[in-house]
Order: structure tokens, then C-alpha cells, then sequence
């Protein structure tokens, strides 16, 4: 079987800090098709988004069968970023749990021979989740 290379863009957003919030991401390079999901969240932290969105993400990586893929997973989140590679500690008691949460997906992932690199990449870079988060900010639901 080929190893497979799977590219992750995800990204979450609050209309005020905290505010109504949603998270997007796409998920390419599967072999069945791409997935892409936008969804409101309730009210949250921008950075509790960010972080809800990558979960979200993980969480859809964590139920296929991905042994040996290589994972590159893009934020446009500097701080998430740097808190799961263990750059930054993390402070915030409301983001500790998520980023606990995310890091046992990640070595969960890992145990299954998947490499997985996280990067942050600007905002234009990462186009399609942003568009996700805000669709859903903007869904009215009508």
C-alpha cells in the first residue's frame, strides 16, 4: 500500500472575544474524497476555537485507517501551534484541557505510524477553513 500523504487546514474564529464561534476545516488527500466541515460552536474564545477546530480535524483523522500517512496539519494560529509542539506553556486553564484533549489525538495518530507536522501559516494560506468558520458565523439557520 502507498503511504499516504494527507494535507489538514483548519482554523476557528469568535466574533468577539469570547463570542458566537465556529470552527472549519478541510481535510485532502484521503483516499475516498476531501472533507470539509464548517459548524458553530456556541459562544467561545477565539483560541478555544482554534483549538476545537484542530480537535474536530483530529478527531476525523483518528477514525480512518491512516498507518504510515504523513499528516501536515496548517493553523492560522501562531499560539496553538506553538503550545502543541511545546514552544509555548499553556497558561490559560480554558485552553489546558483542549490542548491535552488534542495532544492524546495526536500520540494517538503517532502510535499508528502517521508523522504529523503542524505548521502556522498566514490567513492567506488557509482560505478555505477561514471561508468554513465564516459561513457558519453567518448561517442565520434559515
Amino acid at each position: 500500500m502507498a503511504l499516504k500523504n494527507i494535507t489538514v487546514h483548519t482554523d476557528g474564529g469568535a466574533r468577539g472575544n469570547p463570542g458566537p464561534a465556529a470552527i472549519g476545516y478541510v481535510i485532502e488527500g484521503l483516499a475516498d474524497q476531501a472533507i470539509s466541515a464548517g459548524q458553530k460552536i456556541g459562544s467561545t474564545t477565539n483560541n478555544q476555537a482554534e483549538y476545537r477546530a484542530l480537535i474536530a480535524a483530529l478527531v476525523q483523522l483518528s477514525e480512518r485507517d491512516l498507518v504510515g500517512a504523513t499528516v501536515s496539519i496548517y493553523l492560522d494560529s501562531e499560539l496553538v501551534v506553538k503550545q502543541m509542539l511545546g514552544e509555548y506553556r499553556v497558561k490559560d486553564v480554558g485552553l489546558r484541557e483542549l490542548s491535552e484533549q488534542a495532544q492524546t489525538l495526536v500520540k494517538s495518530l503517532e502510535s499508528r505510524n502517521c508523522q504529523l507536522d503542524l505548521s502556522a501559516v498566514p490567513r492567506s494560506q488557509n482560505k478555505e477553513a477561514d471561508w468554513l468558520v465564516n459561513q457558519a458565523l453567518d448561517d442565520d439557520g434559515s
